[in-house]
């Protein structure tokens, strides 16, 4: 992914006796003739000073309008990812869209003749979401609108992820985890994976001879992913990735470090071989190709979302599908969940505009008994409360805990100290079986809703001794964090550590209760 992978070093040719003209044969003077290599022992010493090969975090958070500039670096903004002017063509993949907002991020002397191509999952023709997109398509003539195939009632198109063809004949892919309007970008804390530039196959690299190959490589990601592309097609009745799958086709992905994680609505047969798996069966067969470091590890995960869901769900599904992994066939992970108090929302940038972003229940019997079995698990977003009682000297300051959180992580860290990670995964799925879909029936079918999109990696795709460790408002690591010779990779981190449990009184966020108290804008959370 990152292009010191590729990268050689290159030696000057040395002349033969042969190569030398032979008009030109006289003695040369010693100080021209003698090596000007560096003897052994200075050049151990040189190497040693250069320190560890570090290699920027696959995943970046985005800017942030209202914090300062040392939170903001490495930051990426969605004019960013959509200004330069050699884009021909834009497949946007989102929930919400605000096509004023998509078509302002493009550089305005092509905003006009850019090919965008808007995927939603508005499928009802009286959905006042679908008719006001209609609308603000009015606008645009090089807009074409598409409702992806919702063939599950329940479910929803949560992917995010924008496809770039540009003229130089490069493709790429983003996924990430924000809406497609302007309150996502603005100042709540999101992330994306963005991927090297594509370029086109080689004459002989033919689309017909791609082999999947093994997981976490670029053959298999774009196996998988045109695998993902090809589901929007399953209506007979409609056409919509058809063009851009055979576009795609064409590209060469072996640039790419990382796997594909994704959901499609349906119902799918775990026993049935196929190239590509879905949601927490497909995440299980990722992780059974991540070696970790140990069968003692800690996963959080980090979320906008909490579905009322079942314990045995939970415990059975998802918790023991990030279990797995490669080397340690029964898993002893320990598990923490991220998610914001009121509290936390309330002095947040937006102050409560926040936490219409962010769900969960916890009216009913059934959410309160949910709350109460997570309540172990649930740790603190900010964590910066007057009453926090961590014993930890040295906080690590990811500089977002005022971006309230819309982002969605999962991370299984190596050691207690959290000093090193053994596989990020940064997806639009949330805590839910929607996402995710249901445990497998009695004949091995699982039922998934939604439409979900992420990307994993793990050191190993980098080198076999590599290390992954967290990185705080950069996305590289320090010279100072591993040997020399040694390959560290960053991984941003978008919240801080030490984690910070919830207090006994401490509850999450919940989006359908009223709130007295006011935010720091001066504001109550009163529904009507």
């Amino acid at each position: 992914m990152d292009d010191t992978l590729e990268e050689r070093s290159r030696k000057r040719r040395r002349l033969s006796n042969d190569d030398e003209p032979q008009q030109n044969q006289r003695k040369l003077p010693d100080s021209l003739t003698s090596s000007i290599s560096p003897p052994p022992l200075r050049r151990n010493q040189k190497s040693e000073s250069q320190g560890p090969n570090v290699m920027k975090s696959p995943f970046q958070l985005t800017w942030i309008r209202d914090l300062p500039e040392a939170s903001n670096k490495d930051a990426v903004s969605l004019k960013d990812l959509l200004g330069d002017p050699l884009i021909s063509e834009c497949w946007e993949f989102n929930y919400l869209h605000n096509l004023d907002f998509l078509m302002d991020a493009f550089d305005p002397d092509v905003r006009d003749l850019v090919k965008v191509h808007v995927v939603h999952g508005f499928w009802k023709n009286d959905d006042s979401s679908r008719l006001n997109l209609k609308n603000q398509a009015e606008k645009y003539p090089n807009i074409t609108l598409h409702t992806a195939y919702m063939p599950e009632m329940f479910g929803t198109h949560h992917t995010k992820m924008l496809v770039l063809l540009r003229h130089d004949d490069t493709a790429q892919i983003i996924i990430h985890t924000a809406n497609m309007i302007a309150f996502d970008w603005t100042n709540m804390a999101q992330a994306a994976w963005v991927s090297p530039m594509l370029p086109l196959l080689s004459a002989t690299g033919l689309p017909e001879a791609v082999n999947a190959g093994p997981i976490g490589r670029g053959s298999r990601f774009k196996v998988d992913f045109l695998n993902y592309l090809k589901a929007y097609d399953n209506n007979p009745k409609r056409e919509i990735c058809k063009p851009l799958v055979e576009n795609l086709a064409k590209y060469d992905f072996s640039t790419i470090r990382g796997a594909l994680v994704g959901s499609i609505p349906g119902r799918h047969h775990i026993e049935k071989d196929s190239e590509t798996a879905w949601g927490w069966e497909g995440l299980k067969n990722v992780l059974s190709a991540v070696p970790v470091k140990s069968n003692e590890s800690e996963i959080v995960i980090q979320i906008s979302s909490i579905a009322t869901l079942s314990e045995k769900w939970i415990e059975k599904t998802l918790f023991k599908t990030m279990g797995t992994s490669k080397n340690f066939p029964n898993s002893n992970s320990k598990f923490k969940v991220i998610f914001p108090t009121a509290d936390e929302i309330r002095r947040s940038l937006n102050g409560y505009d926040s936490g219409s972003a962010i769900h969960t229940k916890i009216q009913s019997t059934a959410q309160a008994k949910q709350v109460q079995y997570l309540k172990p698990m649930l740790c603190h977003w900010a964590g910066d409360a007057d009453e926090r009682t961590s014993g930890s000297k040295s906080i690590s300051d990811a500089g977002r805990k005022r971006a309230a959180p819309h982002i969605k992580t999962f991370i299984r860290f190596a050691d207690a100290k959290k000093s090193s990670i053994d596989w990020m995964l940064v997806t639009s799925a949330n805590l839910s079986k929607q996402a995710w879909g249901e445990a497998s029936n009695a004949g091995g079918d699982v039922r998934i809703c939604s439409y979900e999109l992420g990307v994993m990696v793990w050191p190993e795709l980098f080198g076999e001794k590599a290390t992954m460790i967290p990185t705080f408002k950069t996305d590289t690591p320090t010279p100072e964090s591993g040997k020399a010779g040694e390959v560290v990779i960053g991984a941003r981190m978008p919240y801080d550590l030490p984690l910070v449990q919830y207090g006994k009184d401490d509850m999450p966020w919940c989006a359908t209760l009223s709130y007295k108290e006011l935010d720091w804008k001066g504001d109550s959370y009163r529904l009507e």
